[in-house]
């Protein structure tokens, strides 16, 4: 982590915090929008038309705790 920061205190991390931890559930997977990719040369008639689509991992946070709790 490289800020971590409540009423009281804050630790800036150079370039990480030692010791802190993000805690999280997973949410399941989702996938992202379609990503088109059409290549082209002119002069030899080559055309392609692809895609795909990226999947991506939601996450909900829980818990940011601090080094030494």
């Amino acid at each position: 982590m490289l800020f971590v920061s409540d009423n009281e205190d804050t630790l800036i991390g150079n370039p990480t915090i030692e010791g802190a931890k993000v805690i999280a559930t997973s949410l399941g997977e989702i996938m992202g929008d379609k990503i088109i990719v059409f290549k082209y040369k002119h002069k030899v008639r080559y055309r392609k038309k692809t895609g795909h689509r990226q999947i991506y991992t939601r996450l909900s946070i829980n818990e940011i705790v601090k080094p030494g709790e």
